[in-house]
């Protein structure tokens, strides 16, 4: 029996809201969910981390890890951009774009791990993952589609800097592209060609296609993207639909819609929000999008951006609906955790 000067100590629970952003600092998200735990990773330029969590909320105080550092005075040595962890064949791999110090050498490349978890056994590197062309190419991203493993990714059509496209291919394996790549859209809209650079270094104007990503839902595919420039406060997100049914190779497939379907709020002091993944509540009844984005305006495409992430919902007409990039330090519910 409890007695009356006796002190009863709560356990701590758990918190039932969070802020973003998620932390600091963090270009690039990527999350995967599986056996319980959610996965995350950013781009870190010189190495690649994994971060381990139940609940992505609390990622600034998760398991961390650096899985693999590039070996000096490769081809991809430097500029580790959009690493991304998927879960094939009862294997893992991390898809990453890198270079040998030159943009222009931007390639994508792809390890392998047996381990059940992707913090624990050996990251074996398999090599460049890429078309017979071998053009420059970055934020690689791979999906199963009835049956079929599929790339995705951000390329020049040829060797010059000036614009980058979307490409298709299908893959043979988790690290071998089969045929030929297709380029699926190229920027078009207004919107998409905020471009400018002031930099020596670069061509006078990029027109930016990159990061996509593809969301299910219903019998739709939706292939997100980040269009304009990351240097820009413009940068935003573009959707593609094509059919469940359709020949995914074919670039008639994809209809592009002519408005982005997330962009920067200057009311709610958010700049630049992009280069997205997609995830579910742990209890699978929730759609949660993360992002990168800017607090302030020019701050561009280095380390201010930081990651975070809000729930989003459906149209009536099957396509997702984003809303607005919410305020920094806006308290927000969780995801739904399991009862």
């Amino acid at each position: 029996m409890i007695g009356s000067n006796d002190i009863i100590y709560a356990q701590s629970q758990p918190a039932k809201t969070f802020t973003n952003p998620l932390l600091p600092s963090g270009a690039d998200p990527w999350v995967i969910y599986h056996n319980g735990y959610y996965y995350y990773t950013n781009s870190l330029q010189n190495k690649l981390n994994i971060w381990k969590t139940k609940n992505l909320a609390e990622l600034a105080s998760a398991k961390k890890k650096t899985v693999w550092t590039p070996p000096a005075n490769t081809q991809y040595s430097k500029e580790l951009w959009a690493p991304e962890l998927h879960y094939l064949n009862n294997k893992w791999y991390i898809y990453f774009a890198a270079d040998d110090g030159s943009n222009n050498n931007h390639r994508l490349y792809v390890l392998e791990n047996a381990a059940a978890d992707p913090l624990t056994g050996a990251w074996e590197f398999k090599g460049k993952v890429g078309d017979a062309t071998d053009k420059w190419a970055i934020d690689g991203s791979v999906f199963t589609h009835k049956g079929q493993l599929y790339m995705i990714w951000a390329g020049w059509e040829g060797d010059e800097n000036g614009q980058q496209d979307i490409y298709i291919a299908k893959m043979k394996n988790p690290y071998t592209i089969e045929g030929p790549r297709v380029k699926i859209f190229s920027p078009f809209y207004d919107w998409e060609k905020n471009g400018d650079l002031h930099d020596a270094n670069n061509p006078p104007h990029v027109n930016v296609n990159e990061g996509p990503e593809i969301l299910k839902h219903g019998n739709k595919l939706f292939l997100i993207y980040s269009a304009s420039g990351c240097w820009t406060d413009f940068y935003a997100l573009g959707i593609l639909t094509a059919s469940a049914n359709s020949n995914l190779l074919d670039p008639k497939s994809w209809k592009k819609s002519a408005e982005p379907v997330f962009k920067k709020s200057e009311a709610n002091g958010v700049y630049a929000p992009g280069h997205n993944s997609f995830f579910k509540s742990p209890d699978g009844t929730e759609d949660w999008i993360i992002y990168h984005a800017n607090a302030k305006p020019g701050q561009g495409c280095g380390g201010f951006r930081s990651p975070r992430m809000q729930k989003f919902t459906w149209n009536k007409d099957g396509t997702p609906k984003f809303g607005i990039p919410v305020k920094e330090n806006t308290p927000l519910a969780i995801p739904s955790q399991h009862k």
